[in-house]
């Protein structure tokens, strides 16, 4: 089968290897790359593959799979999940593939990484889209828990009853998490199969996700329970773009918290989506991605 990357590897990292894939030749003129970081953390960059449509403007979009995920090395060292590694990993990857000059996409989990990231001041980075994302793991709890409110009221009696009997990984708690996940995460009656295949790649290894985060979205009991940026927004001094969907769990009261700290910052919201409107509305979403970048780039 045709590979869908004019170009995929290895890059070595920490004595490890992460994988990259790069859909795309080269840029036109005054074009750069995208360059995408996928969420969990510890998920895949497969949902994130129709972004690479995007190549057909002239520019590569590159993915990679950071460490612990996808088709990278899998260590079993829960010590080694941090916000740091991946930050470190972010300019070892820009290094290895010269992306000197970039915009840097992060989706939910991958949005905070290029929050830290970008808070480091590297240079090059000419702008940063927060797609889905949060500044404030306690605002993000707080809302995720009122939508879990929403839910019918026997679902949330299963997954109360796990939680308190500690059986979280009884398949009856699973199905019922389903349920905020077919509100909150993709709306569309049938998954598409990128999305499928991350998830397969996630249940796979999900050391990270447990370690960092949690046992799923509204149980966040990892090391990034209490992760908060909010104050630190003001010093983002890069063109930002926020997206999100009307129905994401990254809800429009946590957008806000990103839209109003980053100064300049634009906000789009899909009317018609929840966590993955570059899935449930493509077309509107690639159009809006393509007119900020150029937007940035136009001399």
């Amino acid at each position: 089968m045709m590979s869908l990357f004019s170009e995929e590897g290895y890059i070595p990292f920490n004595g490890y290897k992460t994988w990259y894939g790069i859909i795309g030749e080269e840029e036109k003129q005054n074009r750069y790359p995208l360059l995408c970081l996928h969420g969990g953390p510890g998920a895949a960059h497969d949902y994130l593959i129709p972004i690479g449509k995007l190549s057909e403007q002239g520019r590569r979009v590159i993915f990679y799979d950071q460490l612990g995920a996808g088709n990278s090395d899998h260590p079993d060292k829960p010590e080694m999940w941090t916000v740091e590694l991946y930050v470190e990993e972010l300019g070892v990857i820009r290094k290895a593939l010269g992306l000197d000059r970039v915009h840097i996409l992060g989706q939910s989990w991958g949005g905070q990484l290029a929050l830290e990231y970008t808070l480091t001041k590297p240079n090059g980075v000419e702008s940063l889209i927060l797609a889905d994302s949060l500044a404030d793991m306690s605002q993000w709890v707080s809302e995720a828990n009122r939508l879990r409110s929403e839910l019918p009221k026997e679902t949330q009696a299963i997954l109360d009853k796990h939680e308190a009997e500690g059986t979280i990984d009884d398949p009856e708690y699973e199905e019922a998490g389903m349920e905020f996940y077919r509100r909150h995460m993709c709306r569309l009656p049938v998954w598409p199969d990128v999305l499928n295949k991350t998830f397969e790649k996630f249940m796979m290894y999900p050391q990270v996700y447990n370690t960092m985060w949690g046992p799923n979205e509204f149980n966040v009991t990892g090391t990034l329970r209490e992760w908060n940026i909010v104050k630190r927004l003001k010093e983002i001094d890069v063109p930002t773009l926020i997206l999100s969907g009307r129905y994401d769990e990254s809800t429009p009261a946590i957008n806000k918290t990103l839209n109003d700290g980053i100064k300049g910052s634009e906000w789009v919201m899909f009317e018609n989506s929840s966590h993955m409107p570059h899935l449930e509305e493509p077309e509107k979403y690639l159009t809006t991605l393509d007119s900020f970048l150029r937007k940035i780039e136009s001399p």
